[in-house]
């Protein structure tokens, strides 16, 4: 009976040592990052917004903040322009992206306001891949 544990020993150690050699066989996703494309671009926009309208201290967003949801469950990632400290308030503006597609919707109150077009100009071009804060408002 003492070379049965012996050989259970050996065998998980053979088994544990080929599992180790085995290769990661994921499928990849494109840009190779494990991110789908919604993601990637809200990504890119979401650091541009960031940098640009409230980092900068730009007046036309002196009086928001930004609650990023960029890592939520259900496969939107988006961020949310709020009263300045009060993430939990009504949302004024939603920028978000669904699964797969880099398609990015835009939509809220301050669309309707002085900043609209400016924000929507915003958006295009850093969706496109410029990261530059154009002009203020």
């Amino acid at each position: 009976m003492t070379r049965f544990p012996l050989a259970l020993a050996v065998a998980s150690a053979s088994m544990l040592a080929l599992s180790a050699c085995q290769s990661d066989k994921r499928p990849a996703t494109p840009g190779g990052s494990g991110k789908s494309a919604s993601l990637r671009v809200m990504e890119q926009v979401a650091i541009a917004a960031h940098k640009c309208w409230f980092a900068s201290k730009d007046p036309a967003f002196s009086k928001y903040s930004m609650a990023n949801e960029l890592n939520n469950f259900a496969g939107t990632p988006r961020f949310l322009v709020v009263p300045k400290n009060n993430y939990g308030g009504k949302p004024l503006l939603v920028v978000q992206a669904q699964g797969q597609s880099s398609h990015v919707e835009v939509f809220g109150p301050m669309m309707e306001g002085p900043a609209g077009s400016r924000i929507s100009s915003d958006i295009n071009r850093w969706k496109a891949g410029d990261g530059s804060c154009g002009s203020a408002a």
